[in-house]
């Protein structure tokens, strides 16, 4: 079985599927992936790995969804659908981790986003330790690139990151562990500047920095910005370009809502502060 492919002159819009958790809040997992999808211009589908009972304030509870009816999900949006790119978010158990690369390889998924979720900003705990080991053996040689934040690429290597200077060598190991492209995210380290850094074999670093901006509605920076990347790659980009313009694009999604108060703790960003029309593509994808 394969990604349905589009032939000829056929119009289609960009389709983008997340594949994570639902955040009942609205401001994270696949609630934040298709309004960011829909604000870039792009078809949204998902298939759901878990519910979250959360809020602002933290998670209450975790309601994990069969194996099973997580791959039926996946078959039946790229059986009939198919998918430019995709976006992994939220995936709490080992067996999950399996049906999601074993839909990858079934499907012949190309352009996949993993963005290795294990705390959410509130600090809950959103994966099992023994899903760890497979989420690396199993997901990271099949994805285009990982994002994983300070707090997550800690928790992968097992050390500490200290400062801008250790990105590189923190990358360089993410690497060396299987990933084929690291987004390493600098957003937790302190100072008046935020630097990420795009790591690519054969390649030079890329250091894409900017001013912080002042908020506390920070909640699904990294669910957005995975998937903002996913759907840039869906509209044509090649790497480098989809990270710098969802990196522009969740800068401005902060910005936008940096005074508005939504709940008691770390509210949403802005998602559609500046929505694109939907695309129409045309022609073989």
């Amino acid at each position: 079985m394969t990604n349905m492919t589009l032939t000829g002159n056929e119009k289609h819009y960009p389709r983008v599927l997340s594949i994570a958790g639902s955040d009942s809040g609205g401001g994270a997992g696949i609630q934040a992936d298709l309004k960011t999808f829909s604000a870039l211009g792009c078809y949204g589908m998902t298939a759901i790995t878990a519910l979250t009972a959360q809020n602002t304030q933290g998670v209450r509870g975790i309601h994990g969804v069969p194996p099973e009816f997580l791959a039926a999900q996946i078959d039946a949006v790229l059986e009939d659908i198919g998918a430019d790119a995709v976006k992994i978010g939220m995936l709490h158990a080992p067996e999950i981790v399996r049906v999601v690369a074993r839909a990858i390889r079934r499907h012949g998924l190309r352009r996949v986003v993993l963005d290795p979720v294990m705390v959410a900003t509130s600090g809950d705990r959103l994966i099992a330790e023994e899903t760890v080991a497979v989420l690396v053996g199993e997901l990271f040689p099949l994805a285009t690139v990982i994002t994983p934040n300070l707090d997550e690429a800690e928790l992968l290597l097992g050390h500490k990151i200290a400062g801008v200077g250790a990105l590189e060598p923190a990358a360089r190991e993410l690497l060396a562990l299987g990933a084929r492209n690291v987004l390493l995210k600098g957003g937790h380290l302190q100072g008046d500047e935020v630097v990420d850094l795009l790591l690519r074999p054969e390649h030079e670093p890329v250091r894409l920095a900017s001013p912080r901006i002042a908020s506390q509605n920070v909640h699904g920076t990294g669910c957005t910005l995975s998937s903002a990347i996913a759907a840039h790659l869906a509209l044509g980009h090649h790497l480098e370009e989809a990270v710098r313009l969802a990196r522009a694009y969740i800068l401005g999604a902060i910005a936008a809502g940096a005074d508005v108060r939504t709940g008691h703790g770390h509210g949403p960003l802005n998602h559609g502060y500046a929505p694109a029309a939907m695309q129409v593509l045309v022609g073989t994808r």
